[in-house]
């Protein structure tokens, strides 16, 4: 592989067979080629290391003891935990016929291949999907879009910070920067709200609005025409989408708001920076506390 193809580490690659032989011939082929490996013995750790790990490239043997292949690529593909750009490829001992290299593909598979495995062959296409993935997640990080969410990234809230606040300057209006997290108590809870919250704040936001994804629970509003009550109804209301009571998350938020941008002592950006810091000061704060506003004025503290 050529410099401008590889990372500057080592592409790490994830095996997940339970089959020794296999894994081992596979792992012969990659290691002198440059590649760093990882291994699985099964579907369900397949899945988990795939997720904390975060490999380049995963090849899944499709008969695990507990989950098939195709199972595995399908639940990573639905996963917004995991990069939809990470090549994924299966590999079987058994047929490979045209049944289920297709019902691979659907899954999300790269490629769907039969034993013996051609070792020239396969680095050729690993190389290749290697570069693609790289091509790809080179555009996402210099994009204004989240790819899991479909949110504004930082940079692109930072720049919709921009633009709203210059119209906003102009007809002396009210501007808020709201940044909002589920906080539920477990890690596995929060991820199911967090995902709740991405998708009503897709949906239901308004146009008006910016609204963007932070961090991996974090969430952001930049709203024009909304002061300090704005901001309050805006939470309610969000609440309300959320569900019922049992049902909603409980949020937390941290916010910027004033009356008039115009007269504000802080531009867009500038807010949206104190209103995330606000927000992880919150979360230390007792769990009854769960809106906080910053200080506005010549004399706010920087955080």
């Amino acid at each position: 592989m050529t410099e401008s193809e590889v990372p500057q580490r080592p592409p790490l690659v994830l095996i997940a067979n339970d089959q020794e032989w296999s894994a081992r011939s596979l792992e012969s082929i990659l290691a002198p080629n440059g590649y760093a490996v990882l291994r699985a013995y099964t579907g369900q750790q397949a899945l988990e290391r795939a997720r904390s790990a975060r490999p380049d490239l995963i090849i899944l043997d499709a008969q695990m003891p507990d989950l098939h292949g195709i199972e595995v690529c399908r639940q990573l593909r639905a996963d917004p935990r995991f990069s939809a750009t990470t090549p994924i490829l299966i590999t079987t001992a058994g047929p490979s016929g045209r049944a289920q290299r297709l019902e691979a593909y659907q899954a999300g598979a790269w490629e769907f291949l039969g034993q013996p495995l051609d070792g020239e062959s396969l680095l050729l296409k690993l190389r290749t999907f290697l570069a693609a993935k790289l091509e790809t997640d080179r555009f996402r990080e210099e994009s204004l879009l989240d790819p899991a969410s479909g949110l504004y990234n930082m940079r692109g809230l930072s720049r919709r910070a921009r633009e709203i606040a210059a119209e906003v300057y102009r007809s002396h209006q009210a501007l808020a920067c709201v940044v909002f997290t589920a906080g539920a108590p477990s890690p596995e809870e929060n991820e199911e709200a967090s995902a709740q919250l991405s998708r009503v704040l897709r949906e239901k936001g308004r146009s008006s609005d910016a609204i963007g994804r932070l961090g991996e629970h974090e969430f952001a509003v930049i709203a024009p025409a909304t002061g300090p009550n704005g901001v309050q109804r805006m939470v309610e209301r969000l609440e309300d989408m959320l569900g019922g009571p049992a049902a909603r998350p409980a949020l937390r938020v941290g916010y910027c708001a004033v009356p008039d941008y115009a007269a504000s002592p802080m531009d867009a950006v500038e807010m949206l920076l104190r209103a995330t810091s606000t927000l992880r000061e919150l979360m230390s704060a007792p769990a009854a506390e769960r809106i906080r506003a910053v200080p506005v004025g010549p004399t706010a503290p920087v955080n």
